[in-house]
């Protein structure tokens, strides 16, 4: 049966397929949404009804919490029984104009979002949902990597590194020393880890168990590139000899290794940054810190990964990918199977699997979205806001637009990065930052950051065809804004 739809003003929520518990018995299907009010005490002049009419709907919609699970079945089988059948969105509307759909006994329904909704869903949970803060400190950054469960990391260091970029994005003139310090700081500092999740990433210390699996099948030879997999078992001794080194010397780079003479560029791996690199994916060890031009420097896990992380217990390959695939999809807020895999890398099989699972606890909410051809999945605790007043210029490595295919279905905008397209075949330039304004990419620039000459290069700018006409002015006091943060004193375009 189709799903209830409300334009842009309300989500059509359905009732969820009857499940079968342990024992084999039908059971209640997981419950949809409901908000839940802060309950407050009512002051003299609150006793009374609610206003009524146009000034009725202000009232209900002036607050916008979370929403919360409820059973809708018993509103279905009393709208069922006054109408017989429902078409459109013709249930109760809530306080924040969503559509609370329901159907006859037995009668699924498929709760249906319009592409805005979707973007704004998506928005929201990757943290442009509210106002940048004045003075972002350390708790403004630990919050965002929270949300978000990493940032890549690339060597690319035509603008920034990657790494600094997407919180900038989210709180703007924040101090890069925090990041530095909770990522390669003092022990008791550290925040985070580095490993390869969404390709070579920092995420955050909580992450470490539920990557274990992997680390423990690179160990076998059975992940990582072929290149290293020889490691795990002809080779095994080999880097046992540079794990006794590191162990008896302390931290060391691979410049460290044969005389200096290594290569460490992350397309010129010798024979030691291989074997250190197989050392890392399997989780012998890890990043210390980082040394001039952005090197790695190794030393064993134990002595880096605070003692209480460590001593957490190691969930089964099972349990940590519904971890995983829950944390992507909290990050994502509505998300496809491909978008859920993507954000951590896992597998088609084991991501299925955490799907179907997280569907049957309720976390995970079966989705349509207007104009997507696969169905989709909203996180339970995503917020649904009516309205989206961001303007933020994004790295090609952030995780709201690191994935191609998701971009150009939220936002009907076509991205690809030209770092590897010879120059003259290039259509908009060499390191080109899409420009989020409202809930919508508006405008691309390609951009580079002259240190010597302390100016903030914008080499190109190409606006939608569609971009509303204050873009320019909103672009050039995000330019300024980036400058400043970057320790730049003017921004010079062409």
């Amino acid at each position: 049966m189709g799903g209830y739809t409300n334009g842009d003003r309300g989500l059509a929520f359905a009732q969820a397929p009857r499940h079968r518990s342990a024992h084999g018995s039908r059971r209640a299907p997981p419950p949809l949404f409901r908000h839940r009010r802060p309950r407050r005490a009512r002051r003299g002049g609150d006793r009374g009804r609610p206003p009524a009419g146009r000034d009725r709907v202000r009232h209900r919609t002036r607050f916008r919490p979370p929403l919360r699970a409820v059973d809708t079945a018993p509103c279905a089988r009393r709208r069922a029984r006054s109408r017989g059948r429902v078409q459109g969105c013709q249930g109760s509307q809530g306080s924040r104009g969503l559509c609370l759909g329901g159907a006859a006994d037995g009668a699924a329904l498929t709760t249906t979002l319009s592409l805005a909704q979707a973007r704004r869903i998506a928005l929201a949970a990757q943290g442009f949902g509210a106002a940048r803060p004045p003075a972002p400190g350390t708790l403004h950054l630990r919050r965002t990597l929270d949300r978000l469960g990493l940032h890549q990391i690339d060597s690319v260091n035509v603008l920034s590194r990657a790494h600094y970029l997407p919180a900038f994005s989210r709180l703007g003139h924040y101090d890069r020393a925090a990041l530095d310090e909770a990522a390669w700081g003092r022990r008791s500092k550290r925040r985070m880890f580095e490993y390869w999740a969404h390709e070579a990433s920092l995420l955050p210390l909580d992450l470490h168990p539920l990557l274990r699996w992997r680390m423990a099948e690179a160990d076998r030879g059975e992940r990582g590139w072929s290149s290293l997999r020889v490691y795990a078992r002809e080779k095994r001794g080999e880097v046992d000899a540079v794990l006794d080194r590191i162990r008896a010397e302390g931290p060391l780079a691979v410049s460290d290794f044969d005389d200096g003479k290594s290569r460490s560029g992350w397309w010129e791996w010798g024979d030691s940054k291989r074997k250190l690199e197989w050392l890392f994916w399997a989780g012998h060890i890890t990043t210390t810190t980082r040394r001039g031009g952005f090197e790695r420097v190794y030393d064993l896990t134990e002595r880096v990964i605070p003692p209480a992380i460590l001593a957490l217990p190691t969930p089964d390959k099972a349990a940590a990918h519904r971890a995983l695939v829950a944390r992507a999809a909290a990050a994502l807020g509505i998300a496809t199977e491909t978008d859920l895999r993507d954000y951590f890398r896992t597998g088609v099989a084991d991501t299925r699997a955490a799907i179907a699972e997280l569907v049957e606890e309720g976390v995970l909410l079966p989705v349509s979205v207007a104009g997507w051809r696969r169905p989709a999945w909203l996180h339970r605790d995503a917020r649904h806001p009516r309205r989206v007043d961001a303007r933020a210029l994004l790295v090609p490595f952030d995780p709201l637009i690191w994935e191609r295919d998701r971009t150009e279905r939220l936002f009907g905008f076509h991205y690809r990065i030209e770092i590897y397209t010879p120059a003259e075949k290039r259509r908009y330039g060499y390191y080109v930052l899409p420009f989020l304004l409202g809930d919508r990419l508006v405008a691309r620039v390609d951009l580079k950051a002259d240190r010597q000459a302390s100016v903030l290069r914008v080499l190109s700018t190409h606006p939608e065809p569609d971009a509303p006409a204050a873009t320019q002015a909103a672009l050039d006091e995000e330019l300024a804004t980036m400058a400043g943060w970057l320790g730049l004193e003017r921004v010079s375009h062409g």
